[in-house]
């Protein structure tokens, strides 16, 4: 889930809004340490929003 303003409750992990950090986010399977999950995550959404959010 895409918390842009920071006030959730729980673990999160910090993205540049930029395709490229995203790309290599994903590469190095950041998010999953990040989160200290382990499996994959779902990160369809965080694309979309972030590409959403690029694109005006």
């Amino acid at each position: 889930m895409v918390d842009e303003s920071a006030v959730l409750p729980g673990r999160g992990a910090w993205l540049h809004p930029s395709s490229e950090c995203m790309k290599k986010a994903l590469q190095r399977k950041a998010f999953g340490r990040a989160l200290r999950v382990s499996g994959e995550i779902d990160t369809v959404s965080i694309a979309h929003q972030l590409e959403n959010r690029l694109n005006g």
